[in-house]
């Protein structure tokens, strides 16, 4: 398993008392549709974490798979400017993954993280775990509890 995802596995049980099953797929998971395939469910049960820059603010989004995040709406729902994805190194350094396996919680900064409504149609999601051939399966409320997501359509 990838060192990023034993941290992440390591970080959700420290922050969290949770053991999250991990499943590694050496191919990646870089896409929703890569990660689709490889875990054998629907495209929208992927939860994709992305990390927007909202007037200098980093959040995180949560989106399903099947789904592209409207940037101008969520500039509204932020009461922003504009929103646009914040570049990969400030992902690294503020949040504390790389893109492509940036978990839905356990981020290194304490941000915003706002979840897509459509994910909470499914009894199991499939999220990165701290690298691009990493993810975990769990309920999406269970999801939402545990990153202290607001629900919001994308």
């Amino acid at each position: 398993m990838h060192d990023r995802a034993v941290a992440f596995r390591e970080r959700v049980r420290d922050r969290h008392g949770l053991d999250v099953e991990v499943e590694t797929f050496p191919e990646g998971t870089k896409t929703a549709e890569d990660a689709a395939a490889a875990v054998g469910c629907d495209v929208g049960q992927i939860a994709s974490s992305l990390v927007f820059d909202a007037d200098g603010d980093l959040v995180v989004v949560v989106t399903s798979g099947a789904n592209r995040v409207d940037e101008s709406r969520l500039a509204s729902r932020l009461g922003a400017s504009a929103a646009s994805m914040a570049d990969p190194e400030t992902i690294r350094e503020v949040v504390g993954w790389s893109i492509g396996g940036v978990p839905p919680l356990c981020h290194d900064a304490d941000l915003p993280v706002y979840l897509d409504e459509s994910l909470l149609a499914y009894d199991t999601v499939w999220a990165a775990a701290g690298a691009p051939t990493a993810v975990f399966p769990i309920a999406p409320s269970d999801l939402e509890a545990l990153a202290g997501a607001t629900v919001v359509e994308v």
